[in-house]
């Protein structure tokens, strides 16, 4: 077994979605974003399956595990100590909703809640070591943190993950973007959720996905059945536009000016 590797503790080390019809899932991003699918044929993962470019595993994909649970793609924090990222969750405010628990083989996950509602996982590797791949057109190419009284949640983060943040203030009355940093640099962002989100919606996680052309992949997602959430439009970044996937887990695009 390999061990637990540092260069992802405290930073997005994996993602994966859960899904109620893992085959259409497959599927779709498959033919959008040229995955290979690896699907596990060994009973006690459950059909999971890692997204592949190549022989680099860029995401997971499996069943939900029960209906109530929401179709959804999980941002996983690296962590060398699982056990202990977990009791600073709850000495931060946090809540525990899975305790660590072994993937067999493979590692050790958990999944905690923020103090604003928001779910975020952790992974201890052993074999399976996170990304083999960011950054790179159809990989993992950043989180976000959609949240209400945001700087709320803030130090949670900090005091968790050991992250700063910078403030940006937003343009023609938008609310400003803060970016998480860890050694000085940006890892992941977070935002004031406004009133064009549903009251019901609770505080989440995106995940967005590099590619070459947003608006390219856009159309292409759409034609594969995806919902428009968000359009393509530019940002003083770069591009980036918002879906649900035709299961319904939402999903980013982008494309940034330093790509």
């Amino acid at each position: 077994m390999q061990q637990t590797t540092t260069r992802l503790n405290n930073r997005p080390a994996w993602v994966d979605l859960a899904t109620p019809d893992p085959a259409a899932s497959r599927q779709f991003y498959s033919k959008l974003f040229g995955w290979q699918m690896d699907v596990s044929g060994d009973p006690q993962y459950g059909g999971y399956a890692t997204a592949k470019i190549g022989d680099q595993g860029v995401a997971g994909m499996g069943p939900k595990q029960d209906e109530q649970q929401p179709t959804v793609w999980s941002l996983y924090i690296g962590t060398d100590d699982i056990e202990a990222l977990a009791a600073k969750v709850t000495e931060a405010g946090g809540t525990v909703v899975a305790p660590p628990l072994d993937i067999p083989e493979q590692g050790r996950m958990a999944v905690f809640q923020d103090p604003g509602g928001a779910f975020i996982s952790a992974w201890q590797a052993t074999r399976m070591t996170g990304f083999g791949a960011t950054d790179v057109p159809n990989a993992f190419g950043w989180a976000e943190l959609n949240a209400r009284g945001v700087e709320k949640v803030i130090p949670f983060y900090e005091t968790v993950f050991g992250w700063t943040h910078k403030t940006s203030p937003g343009g023609d009355g938008a609310p400003g973007y803060t970016e998480f940093q860890l050694d000085g640099r940006s890892i992941a962002g977070a935002w004031e959720m406004n009133q064009t989100f549903p009251a019901a919606l609770p505080a989440f996680w995106l995940v967005y996905f590099d590619v070459d052309d947003v608006d390219t992949a856009f159309r292409k997602a759409v034609d594969a059945g995806a919902r428009e959430l968000v359009a393509p439009q530019d940002y003083p970044g770069g591009r980036f536009a918002v879906l649900t996937d035709p299961q319904g887990a939402a999903f980013g695009l982008l494309k940034s000016r330093a790509q």
